[in-house]
C-alpha cells in the first residue's frame, strides 16, 4: 500500500482526522478521495464528506468493488449521523453483501451495526437485534466493538432491562478507551447518563415522585396495575393493553388511575377526555358510552364501578394502581425526545422515525418553534432541526414504541 495512504487510514483510525489530510489533502486518487472522505466527515463538514465519497466510489469502477462497497457503508454513516432517513437501506444492504462476499469481517460488522442502529433509531428494536444476531463485538476492532456494544445497550434500554444495558455500556466504554478516540469515550459517558437520570414519574394516590429506568423496570415487573402514560396503555405483568389509538379511553383510564382509589368525578373526567368545560346531558351520555367501552377493552384486567359523584377502577385480584407518566408532559414529547439526541433532524427524518405524516411532523415542529422549543437552520430541503439545549432528563420511555414490536 502506498505509505501516506497507509499513514493517513491509521490517522483516521485514532480520530485524527487533521493527520490524514495532512498526508492526502492534495491527492484526487480515489483512495485518497475517500480518506479525505472520511476526514471531512470526522471535522464535521458532511455535505463535502459526502460528495468526496462519491467521486471516490465512481473512480475506483466496478472492477474494485470491496473499495466502492465501503465508500457507499461510509456514506451511509454520514446519513445516519445527519439523520437522512430517507437514504436508501438497499444501497446498505448491497455494500454489506459485497464486503461478505469478499471476507471483509471488519466492514460487514460495521456495515450491520449501522443497519441495527438505523432500526433502533425508528423503534423497530425486533428488527435490530436480529441484524446483529450472531456479531460477536469481541471479535471486532476497538471502534467498531464500541459502536456495536452502544447498539446492545440501546435495544437494552428501550426494552427497559438495565443489568444488560449497564454491562453492555461497560464493555462499550472499555472498548472505546482502547481505541483512544476521545469522540467515542464521550459517547459512551453521554449514552450511560441515561441509566443514571430520572426516566419517568410515578404518580399513586398523593404520591408523586421522579424514578430511574431501574425503578420502572421493578414496577413493570410487579403485579401493580399500571396506567402508562409514556406508551399510551394499561398494563398489568405481562399483559398490555395499548390505548395508542383510542386517547379518549386513555384520557378516562387516565383520570381514572389519577383519581385511585377514590373515585373520578364525572366533571373530571369529562374534562380530561373531551375538555369539556359546561356539563350537559348530552356529555353525560358520551361519558357513559365512553366508559362502557374502557370496561370492555380493560377486560379481565380491571372493572369499573360506577359511584355517586362518578366512576371508579376496580383492579382485580387487590392490585394496587399507579400511573407511570413521562418526566415532562408536553404535547409533542415524542418529537422532542427524537431531538434530545443533539443530532440536527429533517421534518422527513422526524416523520419517518414517528410514522407520522410530513404535514403532521411541520405543524408541529412550528408550534414548537413559536413556544422556543425548537430551532431550525438552513432553508428549504436542507433546513434542519434541534432544540436549544439538551433537557436534562433522559426520553427513552418517549421515543418511537418497542412494544409495539414485542
Amino acid at each position: 500500500m502506498d505509505p501516506l495512504i497507509a499513514a493517513a487510514a491509521r490517522a483516521l483510525a485514532t480520530g485524527d482526522p487533521l493527520a490524514a489530510l495532512n498526508r492526502v489533502a492534495l491527492r484526487d486518487d480515489p483512495p485518497a478521495l475517500a480518506l479525505r472522505g472520511i476526514a471531512m466527515a470526522q471535522l464535521g463538514d458532511l455535505a463535502r464528506a459526502t460528495t468526496l465519497l462519491r467521486r471516490a466510489a465512481r473512480a475506483f469502477g466496478p472492477g474494485q468493488p470491496v473499495a466502492r462497497a465501503r465508500c457507499v457503508v461510509a456514506e451511509a454513516e454520514i446519513a445516519f449521523v445527519s439523520r437522512d432517513l430517507a437514504w436508501p437501506e438497499a444501497a446498505l444492504e448491497a455494500a454489506r453483501a459485497t464486503l461478505e462476499a469478499q471476507g471483509d469481517r471488519a466492514n460487514v460488522a460495521h456495515a450491520r451495526t449501522l443497519q441495527a442502529r438505523r432500526q433502533l433509531l425508528v423503534g423497530r428494536i425486533d428488527e435490530a437485534e436480529r441484524i446483529l444476531e450472531g456479531l460477536d463485538p469481541a471479535s471486532l476492532p476497538a471502534a467498531t466493538q464500541t459502536a456495536c456494544e452502544l447498539v446492545v445497550a440501546g435495544i437494552a434500554i428501550r426494552r427497559i432491562r438495565t443489568k444488560a444495558a449497564r454491562a453492555a455500556l461497560a464493555r462499550a466504554g472499555i472498548a472505546a478507551r482502547a481505541a483512544r478516540i476521545p469522540a467515542l469515550v464521550a459517547e459512551v459517558e453521554t449514552a450511560a447518563r441515561v441509566l443514571d437520570t430520572p426516566a419517568a414519574r410515578l404518580v399513586a394516590g398523593d404520591e408523586e415522585r421522579p424514578l430511574l429506568l431501574e425503578d420502572v423496570e421493578r414496577l413493570l415487573a410487579s403485579d401493580a396495575l399500571i396506567v402508562d402514560a409514556c406508551r399510551h396503555a394499561v398494563r398489568v405483568g405481562g399483559t398490555t393493553l395499548s390505548l395508542a389509538t383510542r386517547p379518549v379511553l386513555f384520557a378516562l383510564a387516565r383520570a381514572l388511575g389519577e383519581a385511585w382509589p377514590a373515585d373520578a368525578p364525572r366533571g373530571t373526567l369529562l374534562q380530561s377526555a373531551f375538555g369539556a368545560r359546561h356539563v350537559d346531558e348530552s356529555h353525560r351520555a358520551r361519558l357513559r358510552v365512553e366508559i362502557g367501552r374502557l370496561r370492555a377493552a380493560l377486560g379481565d384486567l380491571a372493572d369499573l364501578g360506577a359511584t355517586k359523584a362518578g366512576f371508579v377502577l376496580l383492579p382485580r385480584q387487590g392490585r394496587h394502581i399507579v400511573v407511570l407518566a413521562p418526566p415532562v408532559e408536553d404535547r409533542h414529547a415524542g418529537m422532542l425526545a427524537l431531538l434530545a439526541d443533539g443530532e440536527a433532524w429533517s421534518s422527513s427524518a422526524l416523520a419517518i422515525a414517528l410514522g407520522a405524516s410530513p404535514r403532521t411532523v411541520q405543524r408541529a415542529l412550528d408550534r414548537l418553534t413559536r413556544a422556543g422549543k425548537v430551532q431550525s437552520f438552513g432553508r428549504a430541503r436542507s433546513r434542519r432541526w434541534t432544540v436549544p439545549h439538551v433537557p436534562g432528563f433522559p426520553t427513552v420511555l418517549l421515543l418511537p414504541d418497542p412494544f409495539a414490536s414485542g
